[in-house]
């Protein structure tokens, strides 16, 4: 199955990548506020890495109007995953993102004919 008009599929498609990746951002600006009540809180490390990972998801999410955008915002999808090694929670909050992602990657293919392949040109007009 394709979309009638590609174009149209394909910005919205990538309208919704980066509501996904600044939603991710967002959940990861959560880390440091759930390791806050314990004794050893995160490392300056572990704070650093959560907090730029969230600046770059966040920016990653204007890209997606870009051709490279959906393969930056599958790269970032291993990064979000590996916060698991900072506390049990965020394998289940990275891999459900991850699996968001993948079914918006799915989706993008059956529309478009490509999961992570350049938008459809605009028909050319008359």
């Amino acid at each position: 199955m394709t979309a009638p008009d590609p174009v149209r599929a394909g910005k919205a498609l990538g309208g919704a990548a980066a509501a996904i990746l600044f939603l991710e951002g967002i959940a990861v600006l959560f880390v440091p506020r759930a390791f806050a009540p314990t004794d050893d809180g995160l490392s300056g490390l572990g704070l650093w890495s959560v907090l730029v990972l969230a600046v770059v998801l966040v920016l990653a999410s204007g890209l997606q109007r870009r051709p490279q955008g959906l393969l930056i915002g599958s790269a970032l999808q291993v990064p979000l995953v590996l916060t698991g090694l900072l506390g049990a929670a965020m394998w289940f909050v990275g891999g459900v993102f991850l699996l968001i992602w993948l079914y918006l990657l799915q989706i993008r293919k059956e529309l478009l004919g490509t999961a992570l392949g350049p938008p459809p040109a605009a028909p050319p007009a008359g």
